[in-house]
């Protein structure tokens, strides 16, 4: 690791980090949380204190009944302890993946309430910023969730401060965008907890030879990601994926690369093989497809939020793409919610 990525950590956390010493932390792990960035939150405490040679670090894994908490992928943590049993961590990580918006349970939500008020900080791993958010622990703070869950996030909490970011350090709040963006986040808090040498060790050892910063992006750009050199195209693609709502005409889009209409489309044919139109309608399309299967919004508000003039045109568009319209996908997104986590372990 080299010296400018350290410099990079200490900008991403505050001078006066940490607010509490940092010894224990509480794991909670949501139904279908993501394995990946659980490891990557936790492994680099292990990390620490095995290159340490000391107890820098103890963590308890708590699931919402005191069951074995099963990730997305099937894999199960056997807890420590249960959603309501009297811990005490200096830092409490939520952990949750798949579609976080389907997790409703007010009797966690009030423990986690009550953890933060112990002075707890609190920090959310991927999705686990949702569960954050639904608790009221995220009024006036900063935070980032995975790009995937953003569009629903926006629409159920319009006044939190959301970013795009990799990971979000904003006093006793924490939060990363998930996968391997906690291993970045778990970094920067060692390094500014243990010093230098220790955090470079912890990245060494890993073989996670780049720090990335805080602020860095969550995706690749849209170059790489769409295979796209021509630097004319690239502006037009940055365009269109930013205008989803407030659509673009053609002649804007050509402007903002500085050709014709039919230069434009000629890009378009020769780079992607679609048209700018057919492009466009693809973007709104998986978004709507977002915010049909993770937010509360009807079809119409859906229709509206991806740059349809009538939830009838969004209708027929969403079933040519996807081979059903978005009202059959949204009963089955409803039935499948959990709005209440039942039952809890026998002491």
């Amino acid at each position: 690791m080299t010296e400018r990525d350290m410099k990079l950590i200490k900008r991403d956390v505050p001078a006066r980090w940490p607010l509490r010493p940092i010894r224990s932390i509480g794991v909670l792990l949501l139904p279908g949380y993501s394995l990946m960035s659980y490891a990557c939150a936790l492994e680099p405490l292990r990390a620490a204190n095995a290159l340490s040679g000391r107890t820098l670090y103890e963590w308890k894994h708590v699931s919402i009944d005191g069951k074995p908490a099963q990730a997305s992928n099937g894999v199960q943590v056997l807890p420590d302890a249960a959603v309501g049993d009297a811990i005490a961590p200096d830092l409490l990580l939520v952990c949750a993946g798949g579609n976080p918006t389907t997790f409703q349970d007010s009797r966690t939500f009030a423990w986690m309430r009550q953890i933060a008020r112990g002075g707890a900080i609190m920090g959310g791993v991927s999705g686990g910023t949702y569960a954050m958010a639904r608790a009221g622990l995220l009024r006036g703070k900063r935070c980032t969730i995975h790009w995937e869950h953003v569009p629903a996030f926006i629409e159920e909490f319009p006044d939190v401060d959301l970013t795009r970011s990799l990971f979000e350090i904003d006093g006793d709040r924490i939060s990363c965008s998930g996968g391997i963006a906690a291993l970045d986040m778990m970094h920067a808090i060692i390094e500014a907890e243990h010093g230098h040498e220790l955090a470079s060790d912890v990245v060494e050892w890993y073989m996670h030879t780049h720090v990335r910063p805080g602020d860095g992006p969550q995706r690749m750009a849209v170059r790489e990601r769409l295979s796209v050199g021509d630097p004319k195209l690239v502006r037009v693609l940055e365009r269109m994926e930013g205008s989803l709502e407030e659509l673009c005409t053609r002649g804007t889009l050509a402007r903002v690369a500085g050709v014709s209409v039919r230069q434009l489309e000629r890009l378009f044919k020769s780079h992607l093989g679609r048209t700018v139109s057919s492009h466009y309608m693809e973007l709104r399309l998986r978004r709507a497809r977002l915010l049909i299967r993770q937010s509360g919004l009807s079809v119409l508000e859906v229709a509206v939020a991806c740059g349809f003039v009538s939830a009838s045109h969004f209708s027929r568009a969403y079933r040519s793409r996807f081979g059903h319209p978005p009202r059959s996908e949204l009963r089955a997104h409803m039935r499948g919610k959990v709005v209440r986590v039942a039952g809890r372990r026998r002491k």
